[in-house]
């Protein structure tokens, strides 16, 4: 009997997330196929979410404009100017397992005052602090962070179903969000392949929180490490937002369920692509407690991996990230946490 494994990964599992309001039976069904994506792959396709193409198209249109800006008044915003390592970052200067990403980037967060850690406080307060805005494109700022608002609310409704799907209760781990929960917004720009021929849009990694949730353009390159130890394109739907699980669950259910290396090719010659990844994180400050769920006692345990130690209080996970990350303004701002690292 011959049998063709490689058709499965044609493409990651789609849930449509709409089936949760349709009745128990096509709530039990949504929870099933959920419950498989986040144990057997830890990345799918999220339909049914309710965001609008009207929203969408507003958060795009603002994203684009920024892109033509001329060089200068992006420059103008280069995160080596921000502790907080908000703002700009200039195609290159992003490292991902020590290797250069050829991509461009506005990483924006909650939009709140600078917290200068205090004596025996930790490091990790570095990480909240103000965006830094385009003063030539004032609706960025109203695009980027409605779009915060609205994916922290989808994140959430998802989070809970799954939860349900695995047999945990709900609303266990609300407590570690609302409003100081720490989202993360990047808007990306992948600028075609590096003249030295190299593809790393962005290199092999996992995130660091809860869950991602990614709206790509139609040019493709991103790929899913799946079960067999190969990276798998994942072709885009219209609509729909890949999601990944972060470390954080893979923590919080001890291994149940996965947070799975991804990465994203170059695009071809001087073709762009554009991305906008959207992390669903808690409090920096918050604990994540272990998950009871009637699976745990088969849980296979974390991936262990000595070069990426995994931390249960999620400001540390984010903090060791951004240090590996975004090198100079590690060196321009922290000098004291790399020597320390």
């Amino acid at each position: 009997m011959t049998t063709h494994t490689a058709m499965s990964y044609d493409q990651l599992p789609i849930i449509d997330l709409s089936a949760a309001d349709r009745g128990p039976q096509a709530r039990a069904l949504l929870h099933a196929q959920l419950h498989s994506a986040a144990h057997d792959v830890g990345f799918f396709q999220l339909v049914g979410h309710g965001v609008t193409r009207a929203e969408t198209d507003a958060l795009l249109t603002a994203m684009r404009a920024f892109f033509t800006l001329p060089e200068a008044d992006r420059l103008a915003l280069d995160n080596v100017n921000s502790p907080h390592f908000r703002g700009y970052t200039r195609t290159g200067d992003e490292r991902t397992g020590g290797a250069r990403d050829w991509r461009d980037q506005l990483d924006i967060g909650a939009e709140r005052p600078a917290r200068i850690p205090g004596p025996g406080e930790p490091p990790y307060w570095w990480l909240q602090g103000p965006n830094q805005w385009p003063a030539a494109l004032p609706g960025l700022r109203t695009a980027a962070l409605a779009w915060i608002d609205r994916l922290s609310a989808v994140a959430q409704r998802l989070l809970r179903e799954l939860l349900t799907a695995i047999g945990a209760p709900a609303g266990f781990y609300d407590p570690v969000f609302g409003e100081h929960a720490h989202p993360h917004l990047k808007l990306v720009r992948y600028p075609g392949s590096a003249a030295d021929g190299t593809g790393q849009g962005v290199g092999a990694h996992k995130d660091y929180g809860f869950l991602t949730l990614l709206l790509q353009d139609t040019v493709g390159g991103l790929q899913v490490q799946r079960e067999d130890g190969r990276f798998h394109d994942v072709p885009p739907i219209e609509g729909a937002f890949v999601v990944n699980l972060g470390e954080l669950l893979e923590v919080a259910t001890n291994g149940y369920l996965l947070a799975t290396n991804h990465r994203v090719v170059s695009p071809p010659g001087a073709t762009e692509r554009y991305s906008v990844p959207f992390f669903y994180n808690p409090r920096l400050d918050a604990r994540i407690d272990p998950l009871p769920f009637p699976h745990a006692a088969g849980a296979p345990g974390i991936t262990t991996d000595p070069a990426n130690p995994l931390y249960a209080e999620y400001g540390y996970n984010e903090l060791k990230g951004k240090l590996r990350a975004h090198p100079l303004v590690a060196e321009r701002h922290h000098g004291s946490l790399l020597a320390a690292a």
